[in-house]
């Protein structure tokens, strides 16, 4: 498996591979509910941070390691690694020769969605670096080429069999799902999302949704595992690394995504991503200008 790996992290981006002392981060074309990144480190390359996504991903070269849960963990290549939504760790490479993974972030609800059927919630995997083939092919599949687009029949599917990998490997028992009024918390997703880059009410939400701010409080978390305030936050912070990947001054990228100035977005960017903003373009320029110049 491990030569598979080795070969396997070479598929596309075939180019910024060829300079692996750089610390670059790649992105992938966008999907609905998933992000997808290469990234190769040296050293200690993200501080303490939480998404409000799943973080699945595949250790393609060096030890990555991680601080998870009050554990120091370590994943060799090969291994796959499970990190869940609002979980704080940071992340590097373990040795000097270096890290080299790929990882795919996953919105929760398209998890939710997938065992709504079933009755159950998410399921919560406590180790979170296991070795899986099976688990870690499947993830190769979304995260082999990433200068391709996902194709929407290819992720129905993915999403189905990442819920039954995660399932298998969840340690405590999947709780019940009470009914989440699905509606309702949809139209307040999709309010968020076309309102992120101001500051939204609760009474807007109410209006617009039918339900009391503490109702729809608990459906928004069931659903989308984190709450309206965090999920607009990190919709703004989403838009600002997009921006400021795309090279655009980052105290202009303050004032155009909602935030007071440049260091209210600093501080907010590093507790989410883990890196301030401009060691953030820093590393997508590089591997931009790889890119243009192998």
């Amino acid at each position: 498996m491990r030569e598979e790996i080795a070969g396997r992290a070479f598929e596309g981006l075939e180019r910024l591979c060829e300079s692996p002392d750089a610390n670059r981060i790649v992105s992938a074309p966008a999907y609905p509910g998933i992000e997808r990144i290469h990234a190769q480190f040296h050293g200690d390359a993200f501080d303490l941070h939480r998404h409000d996504t799943y973080a699945l991903g595949v250790t393609m070269r060096g030890v990555q390691t991680f601080r998870y849960r009050g554990e120091r963990r370590y994943s060799l290549p090969g291994r796959v690694i499970i990190l869940h939504p609002d979980e704080v760790h940071d992340g590097g490479a373990a040795t000097d020769d270096g890290l080299i993974y790929r990882m795919l972030y996953l919105e929760p609800s398209m998890l939710t969605q997938c065992l709504e059927a079933a009755r159950i919630g998410l399921p919560f995997v406590d180790e979170p670096v296991i070795e899986d083939e099976r688990l870690a092919g499947l993830l190769l599949g979304a995260l082999s080429e990433l200068d391709r687009e996902l194709d929407e029949l290819f992720v129905d599917d993915f999403i189905s069999r990442m819920a039954s990998g995660l399932a298998s490997h969840a340690r405590l028992p999947q709780k019940p799902l009470g009914l989440i009024a699905w509606g309702q918390v949809k139209t307040a997703r999709d309010y968020l999302e076309a309102h992120a880059m101001r500051g939204v009410r609760s009474e807007e939400l109410e209006r617009v949704t039918g339900l009391d701010r503490f109702a729809l409080s608990r459906h928004f978390r069931a659903a989308f595992a984190t709450s309206p305030h965090r999920f607009l936050l990190m919709r703004r912070l989403q838009r600002a690394k997009a921006m400021i990947g795309d090279g655009e001054p980052i105290a202009e990228v303050a004032a155009a995504t909602g935030f007071a100035d440049q260091s209210h977005l600093t501080r907010h960017f590093k507790k989410a991503f883990g890196m301030a903003p401009g060691a953030w373009g820093g590393m997508v320029g590089a591997a931009r200008l790889s890119a243009r110049h192998p």
